[in-house]
């Protein structure tokens, strides 16, 4: 079994500069990702992914500073981030299921 003061001081030998260009990176691959497609399935994915790199980058600062709450919240945002997953995957089988398409173009037939 790893001891925990062993991997924060193998974490803080890596600069935080890394970390936080690797969270640029994948929240802008998450927000091309929105803007981008159009299979619903392929928006929530990149939600997923911006809310990993927000998550990297607040472990990341929370072991630098050597303070637990920055691991807290992001255990916090794992459970709503499931819960959104949860929700969303059942508005797009009930989409799909009335549509039978999950092209986000196709949604304008919902309107009044």
């Amino acid at each position: 079994m790893p001891d925990i003061q062993n991997i924060n001081n193998q974490v803080q030998g890596v600069p935080i500069e890394y970390f936080v260009i690797l969270s640029i990176l994948l929240f802008s691959i998450g927000i091309m990702g929105v803007l981008m497609r159009r299979n619903l399935i392929i928006v929530f994915l990149s939600i997923e992914l911006m809310l990993n790199a927000i998550n990297l980058l607040a472990v990341a600062f929370s072991v630098y500073h050597n303070d637990p709450a920055g691991q807290a919240f992001v255990f916090f945002v794992m459970v709503v981030s499931a819960a959104e997953v949860a929700v969303g995957l059942a508005m797009l089988v009930m989409i799909f299921k009335n549509i039978k398409t999950v092209d986000i173009n196709s949604l304008n037939k919902l309107k009044w």
